[in-house]
C-alpha cells in the first residue's frame, strides 16, 4: 500500500481570497494594519496559533485574532461572497486515485477539523480520505507529527508515503518524518523556496503530479 496525503489550501483548494479577506477583518477587528497579500499567504499552511504569531510576534494580540479570523472566515464562507474553489484537476486526480486499491489518501491540513469536513461534504469525498490530520490533532507544520499520526492510523511505512504540499511548511515537515515530499508549483509558495526546503520534486502541472503518482504506484 502506497499512502498519499495531500495538504489543502494552496494545493487541491485556491482559497487564497478568502484568506486574505478573513486576515483583513481579523486586523482590522484589533485595530492594526493587515499585511499585504503576499505576506498573508506566505504563512498558509500554519495552525492559526502559529501563523498570527509569524505575523505579529509572539506578544502580539496573536489569540484575539485567531478567534476573529475563525469567525470572519466562517461568516464569508457560509454566504458564499468569496468561494474556496478546487484547482483545475485535483477534482479527477483525487477520484482515480480513490479508486486504486493499492493507494490510500490522507489529509495533512493546518485547517480545522470543521473546515476539512466541509470541503468533504461539499465535494462528497466522505471516505475517500483513510487519515485526516488538521490543526485540532497535531502540532503545526512543519513538526512532522502529522505525517507521523498518518502513517499510525493506516499501518504505512515513511518509504511507501508521500507528502504534496505547496510550502515550505510540509516539504519540512515531510522530511522530518521522512517520507517523499512532493511540491506543487501553483501554490503561494514558490518552486525555489519548495526546493530549499527540501522537495524531492516540484510538480508544474495536476497532469505531471498524476504521471508521477501512478508510476510510484506501478512500481510498487
Amino acid at each position: 500500500m502506497i499512502l498519499i496525503v495531500f495538504d489543502v489550501d494552496g494545493t487541491l483548494v485556491d482559497s487564497q481570497h478568502l484568506i486574505v479577506a478573513a486576515q483583513k477583518e481579523a486586523f482590522a477587528s484589533v485595530g492594526l494594519p493587515a499585511p499585504s497579500r503576499e505576506r498573508s499567504l506566505s504563512v498558509v499552511g500554519l495552525s492559526l496559533p502559529q501563523a498570527f504569531t509569524a505575523l505579529v510576534g509572539a506578544d502580539g494580540p496573536v489569540v484575539a485574532l485567531s478567534e476573529a479570523y475563525k469567525q470572519a472566515f466562517g461568516r464569508l464562507r457560509a454566504q458564499a461572497e468569496i468561494r474556496e474553489t478546487l484547482f483545475p484537476g485535483a477534482a479527477g486526480l483525487l477520484a482515480r486515485l480513490n479508486r486504486e486499491p493499492a493507494v490510500q489518501l490522507g489529509i495533512a491540513t493546518g485547517k480545522s477539523r470543521r473546515g476539512v469536513d466541509h470541503l468533504l461534504s461539499l465535494y462528497g469525498w466522505e471516505g475517500w480520505f483513510s487519515t485526516v490530520q488538521t490543526a485540532d490533532d497535531a502540532p503545526s507544520k512543519p513538526h512532522p507529527a502529522m505525517l507521523e499520526q498518518a502513517m499510525a492510523e493506516t499501518d504505512a511505512a515513511p518509504a511507501g508515503t508521500i507528502m504534496i504540499g505547496d510550502s515550505t511548511y510540509d516539504m519540512v515537515m515531510a522530511r522530518g518524518a521522512q517520507v517523499s515530499a512532493l511540491g506543487v508549483a501553483w501554490g503561494y509558495h514558490t518552486p525555489e523556496a519548495l526546493r530549499a526546503a527540501g522537495a524531492h520534486a516540484v510538480m508544474e502541472s495536476f497532469a505531471e503530479l498524476e504521471s508521477a503518482l501512478f508510476a510510484r504506484i506501478a512500481a510498487a
